[in-house]
């Protein structure tokens, strides 16, 4: 158990199904059948992971062209949860079914996360055609999880029509968010514009469309003033998708203003990108890259098993012992031992 977490505290434990009754499950659309398998995924027990691999590689997927997935990016506070409750509740009365990937930051302490965006969104927790699935990042940067990507495909083959992310909202991380999706949305307070400005750069130019939220009471001229001011920031940048201009909006979600209007930019932003092939030719890059993080991944933890890096560290700070040699006479001296190694295993090939 991590460290942090109390020790009283008892896990059940939940019989593992058979591959063929968790797939049936999903293409069903059993919400409690996909929520144990983004459990499989996650998990970083081996035997319930690779149970979870297993599930996708025999996944139908055939629906995932027929999906919309959309990012929601946006600093702590700005209304992320509210504002895609929002949304959902006029895409399920269309007769849609949606499902939120809500990521929340983890502790660097515990590792654990409070993951209480079901609280934040009542209504959708409870409707039939909702699924929301909070995760923790796990101090991944880049505003997601590890198996955000996974999550995405499982709740595609479940037969759900629009995937949000709602990521961790922590600053220039949030980047790697506009990997996973067709449209990336920046949320925005009333006044924001000191508080975004360090990840202005990395964001806003990413962004496909821009939302001043909390758009009511008397913050209503602030949003405005926000309004023309990140119009001019949009402005500044080219956007990948030709003859588009990124919207700068105003929405409320306590008084629902402007959250049709949001919604009709998406399906507009959509439309374009499909009738230039961009949204297809972006999804193919997106698959593209992530095979590569993950291949990337598999090698980094493989390379620390084989040059066992726990044990270097420790030799490291045996070396490092604030009398003999300094922290980089250390790091150099067994960064040239793993050198030698390196060298070795290329003469072997």
């Amino acid at each position: 158990m991590a460290k942090g977490i109390n020790p009283k505290l008892k896990k059940k434990k939940r019989k593992l199904r058979s591959i063929d009754e968790y797939l049936s499950g999903i293409a069903n659309g059993d919400r409690y059948v996909l929520s144990e398998v983004m459990t499989l995924v996650e998990s970083t027990n081996t035997v319930q992971r690779n149970l979870g691999e297993q599930i996708l590689n025999n996944l139908d997927l055939s629906n995932a062209n027929h999906t919309i997935r959309i990012g929601i990016t946006g600093s702590p506070g700005a209304g992320k949860s509210t504002f895609i409750e929002s949304i959902g509740k006029h895409l399920i009365a269309m007769g849609k079914k949606i499902a939120v990937l809500a990521i929340d930051p983890s502790s660097t302490k515990s590792q654990g996360s409070i993951l209480g965006d079901k609280t934040r969104m009542q209504i959708l927790s409870v409707d039939e055609n909702a699924i929301i699935r909070p995760t923790a990042s796990a101090n991944v940067l880049g505003g997601v999880a590890r198996s955000t990507k996974e999550s995405i495909a499982l709740c595609e083959a479940a037969g759900y029509d629009y995937i949000f992310v709602e990521s961790v909202g922590v600053g220039q991380s949030e980047t790697d968010l506009a990997r996973l999706v067709d449209v990336y949305l920046l949320l925005l307070l009333p006044g924001s514009g000191d508080e975004v400005q360090g990840i202005k750069r990395g964001v806003v130019e990413l962004a496909d469309i821009i939302v001043i939220n909390k758009f009511d009471g008397d913050r209503k001229s602030i949003a405005e003033q926000s309004k023309s001011d990140f119009r001019i920031s949009a402005n500044l940048f080219n956007h990948s998708l030709e003859r588009w201009e990124v919207p700068v909006l105003l929405s409320s979600s306590t008084t629902q203003y402007g959250i049709v209007d949001v919604w009709q930019s998406i399906e507009k932003y959509v439309a374009l990108s499909k009738e230039q092939n961009h949204f297809y030719t972006n999804r193919t890059k997106q698959e593209k890259e992530w095979m590569r993080l993950q291949l990337e991944a598999d090698i980094v933890t493989k390379a620390k098993k084989i040059f066992d890096l726990d044990a270097r560290i420790k030799k490291m700070s045996n070396l490092h012992d604030f009398k003999t040699k300094s922290v980089f006479e250390a790091l150099q001296e067994v960064k040239k031992s793993i050198d030698q190694e390196y060298q070795k295993l290329n003469d072997k090939k």
